[in-house]
């Protein structure tokens, strides 16, 4: 029998010490209970909590509440299992079982696969190669997988977890009114109440980790105006805006108007009244949510759609953000509120500010958001050579890549020595570009090394939690690339495909390269026109290619029949879900090969056929595939007939 002895007390540590005892119990189910206790002076069995309360020496990160250590040394019969912070010491548990042959690859029960054999020694010190390792609410959300989500990203090694806006309406909405399959599932509206009550429970199953918890970021340019979340979406609000708000609001064009949806609109930003509404809503959001340790203040979500009157034109918008930012700092301080606050490089705030500094950059954390980036490629060898557009007022083009991104960012760096953070759209609409996800894996693995070379200490992924199609690869590797930069992209498809297919693992990964040959990435993302004048996805040689595309599914077929029951009930998921997968690559092959013929209505035909026949088993793979999400981002190239960034370029997006 084994005994678990808590060092120092706290919800995270208690956490910590009952997962251990659950999965110490699942390793050795034969081996009798595990005891916990609260036992500070504890020479035996496994000792959990703090490096500080252990005496060991901290001194090898800047900031004990914001990097983590993992302090690991244990034998056969327990040991010292700590953190230099009460989050560190679940991840430090997990990375005990890690080291013990456990691996979580899939959201929930199904996803684990916990080996039975006893335990071996462990010993470790470890720091993580990014200080902020983080998943963003996105997509289309039910609250189980919600819930899920956060469970799953500690076992992977990441520490934070952002939930956006007020409450996620349009993510929870779009689940339950099951947008884009109505002809398979009926809408079940939820309220707005019980999304505010979702959310504090998403924050409390946050909390019992001990994550680092990121909240809101757009929706300070409506709600301090007095419009609620769930009118920031409404096309129709500029009818009921008062003279008062429409005061306050950006005058574009000569009118003062909302731009499409509130969440769009931005604040006329030289008339102090509006400023100082945004700042008492952050103060007071502050004293209300103090379990926040770090509350994202943005503009609004769109581009070129700043005030034009004639006192905002005097500076660039990131002049008035940075005067808004440091009004937000001196008040927070006045009423003594240590909140930290995250800043983005987003849109026209990519064009850093001419002439104001943050004045208490301890307080600020400083985020780009290279939405506009391309996903094929990360850097030229070369580096960053890009030079910034210059600035001219609501007639921006926003950065194409994310060399040109780097290249705004290094202006911001001009005037701002703080903390950076990057907020990444990887596993967004991108991923329904990469039909394997090899190659958003092999993205991420390149960004992260590149976001730490380049002075950027953290990512928070945007995108949705259900990313896990047709294998949850991409995510482990993003996780554990930010856990450990010196992992191997090959290392971690390795770790990742012997969980989950075993010995055959070789054979599913090499059935998953033929078809990312076939789906050609570059095509898919719109790069490989035969001739742009007919469009941008117009090849009639890859129309030929994609025709092979269900030899190849039918080979992989008799793969999946051949292995389609595991003794790991992670494995008999994974191989169900590339059975789900065939199906869509032979539906979705025959959407772009009607596109590559320049057959545009049949290519939308194909698309409402895929739709649906996919639709009828969203129930089934709901957990790891986000329906609605799909659709959305195939229409963009099937029915908006553009691509990511053009789309970006020259219309709103719909992505909130």
């Amino acid at each position: 029998m084994f005994c678990i002895n808590k060092i120092t007390l706290g919800d995270a540590v208690d956490f910590a010490a009952s997962e251990l005892k659950k999965y110490l119990r699942m390793m050795m189910p034969e081996g009798g209970n595990v005891v916990i206790n609260y036992a500070p002076d504890a020479v035996d069995g496994f000792r959990l909590g703090l490096m500080q309360d252990f005496g060991l020496d901290t001194s090898d990160v800047k900031d004990t509440e914001l990097d983590d250590i993992l302090y690991i040394d244990c034998d056969e019969k327990g040991g010292i299992i700590a953190g230099d912070n009460p989050r560190s010491v679940l991840l430090a548990v997990y990375e005990y079982l890690k080291r013990n042959g456990c691996r979580w690859l899939l959201p929930g029960v199904d996803g684990e696969y916990i080996p039975m054999k006893d335990i071996i020694p462990v010993k470790l010190r470890f720091v993580p190669t990014l200080r902020y390792r983080g998943w963003v609410t996105e997509g289309t959300e039910f609250q189980q997988s919600m819930i899920e989500a956060v469970d799953l990203a500690p076992k992977l090694g990441m520490n934070t977890f952002m939930i956006e806006f007020k409450f996620p309406r349009s993510y929870y909405e779009r689940y339950y009114n099951h947008d884009n399959n109505n002809v398979h599932r009926n809408p079940e509206p939820i309220t707005a109440d019980t999304m505010l009550q979702w959310k504090r429970q998403l924050e409390t199953e946050i909390a019992k980790r001990g994550l680092q918890y990121h909240d809101m970021g757009h929706g300070f340019t409506y709600e301090p105006l007095g419009i609620e979340c769930m009118d920031g979406w409404n096309t129709d609000y500029d009818k009921r805006l008062t003279d008062e708000q429409r005061e306050l609001i950006a005058m574009i064009n000569g009118k003062r108007e909302i731009q499409w949806w509130p969440i769009n609109t931005n604040l006329c930003m030289s008339n102090a009244r509006a400023r100082k509404k945004v700042v008492d809503y952050v103060v007071d959001y502050s004293k209300n949510h103090s379990n926040v340790d770090y509350l994202h203040v943005w503009l609004a979500d769109a581009n070129n759609n700043h005030c034009e009157c004639p006192e905002c034109q005097k500076k660039r918008p990131s002049d008035w953000y940075v005067i808004l930012l440091n009004e937000i700092d001196a008040a927070l301080a006045e009423a003594s509120l240590p909140t930290r606050i995250v800043f983005i490089s987003y849109m026209d705030t990519a064009w850093a500010p001419e002439f104001e500094t943050i004045n208490n950059p301890d307080r600020f954390t400083l985020m780009i958001a290279p939405i506009t980036r391309r996903y094929d490629i990360t850097l030229p060898p070369e580096g960053i050579t890009h030079v910034p557009e210059p600035y001219v007022r609501n007639k921006l083009k926003m950065p194409p890549s994310l060399e040109a991104y780097f290249a705004h960012f290094n202006e911001w760096k001009k005037t701002w020595s703080g903390a950076n953070i990057s907020f990444e759209y990887h596993f967004w609409r991108a991923m329904w570009k990469d039909v394997t996800g090899l190659n958003i894996a092999k993205r991420l693995h390149e960004d992260v090394r590149v976001y730490k070379k380049y002075g950027i200490d953290g990512i928070l992924e945007d995108g949705s939690q259900r990313c896990f199609f047709p294998t949850g690869l991409a995510l482990y590797v993003y996780a554990g690339a930010m856990f450990d930069s010196s992992l191997s992209y090959e290392a971690i498809v390795k770790d990742y495909f012997t969980t989950a297919f075993g010995d055959a693992w070789r054979k599913f990964y090499t059935y998953l390269e033929k078809l990312d040959i076939l789906f050609n990435y570059q095509y898919m993302v719109g790069r490989k026109s035969a001739n742009e004048k007919v469009g941008r996805y117009y090849n009639p040689d890859i129309a030929k290619q994609l025709e092979k595309v269900e030899l190849v599914v039918d080979e992989g077929i008799e793969l999946i029949k051949e292995y389609y029951n595991s003794d790991r009930r992670v494995g008999t998921v994974s191989v169900r879900l590339l059975e789900y997968h065939a199906e869509y690559c032979k539906l979705l092959a025959k959407c772009y090969i009607e596109k590559a013929k320049g057959n545009d209505d049949a290519a939308k035909a194909a698309l409402e056929h895929l739709s649906e026949r996919m639709g009828r088993h969203e129930v089934a793979i709901e957990k790891y595939y986000d329906h609605c999400l799909m659709v959305n981002a195939n229409r963009v190239v099937f029915v908006q007939n553009v691509t990511h960034n053009e789309y970006m370029d020259v219309e709103e997006t719909d992505k909130k």
